[in-house]
Formats: C-alpha cells, structure tokens, sequence
C-alpha cells in the first residue's frame, strides 16, 4: 500500500509576510547577542527572490518570530518586488517595513538586501544560491537557502566553504529541506535508525507529478527575461528536476541511511514529449544509488501533465517498511503518529530564529550540501548516460555555464528556441560529457 504525504501541502508557493518598523541595525555576532529569548528585540530579514517561495518562507519566518522586521526585497523581475511586497504587506501588515529605496531589481540587488538585514533569505534560480549564500555569510549575516543549494559540483563548493565559514563566525544557516523539522518524519526517521523495520534493504523515492508553474510563452519579455523568470524550465538556472525535485526525498533517504553517500549511481532521462514547450529541462528521470554495505535507493520523477501523480518515500527493511511522508511503520513493529505537530516550515524557522537570539545559531551545510550532492550526482549521470561515483562528483569543478559570477542582463542566454518556440534538450545521454 502507497503511502502519500498528506499534510503541510501548502508550503513555500504561498504568499504572505508582516510586521512594520525597522529593527536595530545588529548584525552577526553582535545580533546574537543582542537579540533575546524573550523576542523583544526585532531583527531585521531581508529576500533575494521575490517568488512563491521566498514569499512563502518570509510568511513562515514570521510567523515563527513576530520580532521579524522585512526591511528589503530583490529579484531579478522588477514587477515582482513590489507586488509581492504588496500581497505580504496585506498578509502581513505589521511586520513589512520594506520603503521603495529597498526594493531592488538588478543583478546586483543582493548585495543591497545583505547589506540592509540582518538575516537573508535565499529562495531564486538555485543557480544563485551558492554565491548567494557565501556573500551573505562573508558580510556577517545568518542565512536562511532554499533547496537545492546549488546546481553543480562546483557551486556545492562554495556551499562547503560558506559553511565553514559560517562555522567560524558562529552564523546560523538554515536549509530549505524542512523534512528535518518535521515531527512525525523525524520520529519515524528515529525509529528505523533504531532498528524498528529491521536492515534496510532498499529505499524507493518517488515525486512525479505536473511541471512546475506556467509552461506558456510570455509575451513581450526578451529572452534572458522569461528564463530567468521562470526558473524551473531551465537546466541552467534550476539543476533539472533531480536536483530541483528529489532534493527533498534524497535528503530523507540520507538521513534515513545516516549521511551516507552513495558509492555510484546510475540514471535514465529525457524529455519524451512536446507538452511542456518553454524550456529545455528534461521530463523523466530514474536514478539508481548503490551504496556499499549493498542497499540501492531508487529514485524516480517526472513532471509530465495527464499521468499518475505520487510523492512519497518508502524505506522497505528485514522487517517491516516505513513511510516518513505518512508517520508510519509496518511489518513486525507496526506503529503510527499519533500527531503532526506544527507545519515543518514554521517549525524550522521557530527553531532557527530561537537559537539566533540564545547566541547558539543552527548551521545544516553539512548535511545540505551532502544531500544536494547526492542529487546532483544523479541528475549529472542522467544527463551524461555514465555512471558516476562519489568520489567523482566530490573532486569534480565542473559547472553548468555560465557561471554565476559571469551572469550579465545583456547577456546572450546559455539556450534558445526554435522558430516553434521549442527549446533543445538541454543534454544529451551518451554524447554530453560532465564529471
């Protein structure tokens, strides 16, 4: 019997946000120190990215911390900012403090919220992030980053020496990957690390289901605008959908197996049909994991309209088989949660902002940027149609062009469509060549 996530659906593609007078300027160390249990100090919050998801997780922050002040916003599409700072501030009234001189839309407009907050959140083309991310942590300021953390080995880099470096300054980093904050996945997690389904034998992880977002042709946007404004089309701002989709289950089935990598891995993916004609991402993935104590993880997803839909993750063992996604185990030690909980997205920021103002940030680069891997290694062995093994992908530097830093508004983008407005796959199985 499936077992399908039924709860917290709503997540990050929300808008909402809140609260209105600017906080104290502090910022790393000293904001740790200055900003108390009690929640009587604000603490300034700034968004690089102004879609479904940065709204949503300002929204959730929030609402963990009514301390929180927005003070900035940026995305790389003007008419984004300052219509979702529109749709939070109605959410949200109290809590919004972003005025039109923090409210940026070029390239650079993350430098701008960094240097405006005290805490960033992260949530844009995943191409971004690691840059992102590095900068935030350099300029002293703790730092929420949606999943995936990077698109590429090279970027996962960046991602392991952010992290570091954070360690060092004592800066909290908190992952997109709110799994880890759930309540009944977290015990069920717990159970199976127990022992409770005996030896894992294999795992199956699956999120098939329709694309993301519209899949229509904007009008009367140049080029490098609808890519860069529809992030998930397009495998050189997303990662594909491994990397975009997976992420999440590959980081239970990771934390399931104890943060142990793979040893190998090998994939299947294409595009198999014409629906879903803006941008060059493929529509079908299959990745098999090898580890070496001899379980395999089977990964699978599809973003294709009319077919069967499923998000889930099955952890089958010697002696019963456990479903995080549902709380609950079968077989020999049969048991289910009683109760969920608060939705994981509020919960990890409650957490996050509570250990800022105890001066004891949580930092997750560790196990973020290991699962992320862990997915980009299958998408880069689906693109490639080679196995891959770990220590591959650790050592690689390769990239997905162009690179970050290199990314101009007059740029020509990476990718473009044909007279039909069909784009190219983006790779090739068998001829594209990668680790």
């Amino acid at each position: 019997m499936q077992q399908h996530s039924t709860n917290h659906g709503m997540s990050r593609r929300q808008f909402v946000t809140n609260l209105g007078a600017a906080g104290v300027a502090v910022a790393g160390l000293s904001l740790a120190r200055s900003a108390h249990a009690a929640g009587s100090d604000q603490i300034r919050i700034g968004m690089i990215g102004c879609g479904g998801r940065c709204n949503g997780a300002a929204n959730d922050a929030m609402t963990a911390d009514p301390g929180l002040r927005l003070v900035a916003m940026t995305d790389v599409i003007a008419d984004r900012v300052k219509g979702s700072r529109a749709t939070l501030k109605k959410q949200k009234p109290e809590q919004v403090a972003v005025d039109d001189d923090h409210c940026f839309s070029q390239l650079d407009g993350y430098k701008k919220v960094i240097e405006s907050a005290d805490v960033v959140l992260i949530a844009c083309a995943a191409k971004f992030h690691p840059m992102y991310l590095k900068a935030a942590i350099e300029a002293g300021k703790h730092v929420f980053v949606e999943k995936p953390h990077g698109i590429d080995p090279a970027g996962m880099k960046v991602v392991n020496q952010a992290g570091e470096l954070a360690k060092q300054k004592k800066l909290g980093i908190l992952s997109g990957l709110q799994s880890r904050f759930d309540a009944g996945i977290k015990e069920t997690i717990q159970r199976v690390q127990d022992g409770q389904i005996g030896q894992i034998v294999a795992i199956e992880e699956n999120f098939i289901r329709g694309p993301y977002g519209y899949t229509g042709r904007p009008q009367n946007q140049r080029e490098l605008e609808i890519q860069l404004g529809n992030q998930y089309r397009f495998s050189w701002t997303c990662g594909d959908d491994v990397t975009q989709s997976l992420v999440h289950n590959l980081d239970r089935a990771t934390w399931a197996l104890k943060e142990t990598p793979p040893v190998k891995c090998h994939g299947l993916g294409g595009r198999s049909t014409s629906q879903n004609l803006l941008g060059d991402v493929f529509d079908h993935h299959s990745v098999v994991y090898h580890y070496a104590d001899g379980v395999r993880v089977y990964a699978f997803c599809r973003t294709t309209l009319n077919c069967y839909d499923e998000n889930s993750s099955v952890i089958l063992g010697s002696k019963g088989a456990a479903y995080p996604l549902a709380a609950r185990i079968t077989g020999e030690n049969a048991w289910s949660a009683k109760g969920r909980g608060e939705s994981p997205y509020v919960a990890e920021h409650r957490a996050f902002f509570k250990s800022i103002r105890e001066g004891n940030p949580i930092n997750c680069a560790d196990y973020m940027a290991r699962s992320t891997l862990v997915c980009i290694m299958g998408q880069l062995s689906c693109y490639s149609g080679k196995e891959v093994t770990w220590d591959q992908v650790v050592k690689s530097d390769y990239f997905i062009p162009p690179a970050p830093e290199a990314c101009t508004w007059d740029m020509d983008p990476p990718t473009k469509p044909d007279a039909a407005g069909v784009y190219p796959v983006c790779f090739t199985p068998g001829v594209s060549k990668n680790v």
